[in-house]
């Protein structure tokens, strides 16, 4: 769990308490109770939490084999992260994953689109978040989240110093989603990712770059090991068949 204090020996808990143990925000923690995923009661209009209803709560979520579970557990900070979908849908939810794990963070999330796509793009994506569990409206209202138009390909890493800049005041991590840059030659592309590979490396940032399984199949070999191992933080791959985790670690020595 997250780097929380240690819960003591009070049999109700409150929500801070809670959001403190799991390393998580109190908002977080109010939407499980408003569901009902996670059992509370309500004393002098405070809301408490049974230590054996939390308990019993982690329980059912490290049993879980949700995408949101997998991914918690796999993803890391800073990281620079390949998604690779077998589908548009799947993409989608594997997205809408992806900004869940880090609104549990209190990152601010970032989705980069291609500003020359069809106007209504933007609602698409955000239709298509929505879909998979994404609060998008709510997110957007706090400021949370972001849909930008990419227009130049080549100056990403130059973006991600302006977010940088932008959040230093707040200190909040910056979770922010590409799509691959199908528009340039790939070895421009994989060039370009390497920026961003070694710029995240000394930042808040995880940056995860999403692309679709037919453009992968049209890569050579050679080029497809490169890709892996120019993301450091991980390959996640989505398809019918299931979920496929990789994560490259450096060699050994002898």
């Amino acid at each position: 769990m997250g780097g929380g204090r240690t819960l003591d020996e009070e049999e109700l808990l409150s929500v801070e308490d809670v959001a403190s143990y799991l390393g998580v925000g109190p908002v977080t923690v109010y939407r499980w109770c408003r569901r009902g995923s996670l059992p509370c009661l309500k004393i002098a209009r405070r809301w408490r939490i049974r230590r054996s209803a939390l308990e019993e709560f982690l329980e059912r979520t490290e049993r879980s084999a949700t995408l949101v579970g997998r991914l918690r557990s796999f993803l890391e900070m800073p990281a620079s992260v390949l998604t690779i979908a077998q589908s548009v849908e799947l993409m989608y939810r594997l997205d809408a994953a992806f900004f869940q794990v880090a609104e549990a963070r209190g990152a601010v999330l970032i989705k980069y689109h291609h500003s020359e796509a069809a106007a209504d793009h933007s609602e698409d994506l955000r239709a298509g978040l929505k879909r998979h569990g994404l609060e998008v409206s709510r997110l957007e209202e706090r400021g949370r989240l972001r849909f930008v138009a990419e227009r130049d390909l080549g100056e990403r890493v130059e973006e991600l110093r302006r977010l940088a800049a932008e959040e230093v005041d707040s200190r909040r991590p910056l979770w922010v989603n590409f799509d691959w840059e199908e528009r340039l030659d790939l070895d421009t592309a994989l060039r370009h990712q390497e920026e961003i590979t070694d710029f995240v490396g000394h930042s808040q940032f995880v940056v995860k770059t999403s692309l679709l399984e037919e453009t992968l199949d049209a890569w050579s070999g050679a080029t497809q090991r490169r890709a892996h191992a120019l993301h450091g933080g991980g390959t996640i791959w989505l398809s019918g068949a299931g979920l496929s985790l990789l994560r490259v670690v450096p060699v050994p020595p002898p």
